[in-house]
């Protein structure tokens, strides 16, 4: 039986995940409601929710070093905090991007990539919410699943976007300035699958 003291690792993911939630839809929010006037106010309250997170996580750990015991090995609980904070820092970094390149407007795919993202993000909060009962579970398993098609679905966005970029436009800034935006908003993709995959195989080694 569980100390009355004991941290829910567990639920100590859910809050992590629902910051990556948190950001994802300021993301969305911004791309569609777009104003390079109002980025930087927008950038400093994405920046609390990444710090935010990252007082969580650091409580997280805070705690692990002091406990014996447990539900999952040590290294998993770390190495997934490290995946998800990573989801934060991503979509962070794509609004910092738009405000260091000063983007005046938004192309077209940036709506396709803000919504894959925050599908993403709100599909691991509910993968997360499974975790604690994996043994159990039958949802679990579609739901990294789903998360591995919305990665997919990003990278051939990705792919598209960037042909579309380079045969619309001849600006040399604005397709360096797109391509790595592209890049960033990819990565975000990336980050929410690789944590998945982490969920995976440590279900897979606890089962």
């Amino acid at each position: 039986m569980a100390r009355k003291n004991d941290y829910d690792y567990f639920d100590g993911f859910i809050k992590l995940s629902e910051y990556c939630c948190s950001a994802a839809e300021m993301l969305d929010d911004n791309i569609k409601k777009y104003d390079a006037e109002t980025l930087q106010e927008k950038m400093k309250k994405m920046h609390e929710i990444e710090h935010a997170a990252d007082l969580e996580g650091h409580e997280i750990i805070r705690r692990l070093a002091r406990e014996f015991i447990t539900p999952i090995d040590r290294e998993d609980i770390v190495q997934l905090l490290h995946q998800i904070d990573d989801i934060t820092d991503c979509i962070e970094d794509v609004l910092l991007h738009m405000y260091m390149y000063n983007v005046k407007s938004i192309r077209e795919d940036a709506f396709g990539f803000s919504k894959i993202i925050l599908q993403s993000c709100q599909e691991l909060k509910d993968t997360f919410e499974e975790f604690k009962n994996f043994k159990k579970s039958k949802e679990i398993h579609k739901k990294i699943v789903h998360i591995n098609k919305l990665e997919e679905d990003g990278d051939n966005l990705y792919t598209e976007a960037v042909r579309k970029l380079h045969m619309t436009s001849t600006d040399a800034i604005e397709i360096m300035t797109w391509t790595i935006a592209f890049n960033r908003f990819e990565k975000c993709c990336d980050a929410c699958e690789e944590a998945a995959n982490v969920v995976e195989s440590i279900i897979m080694k606890n089962s």
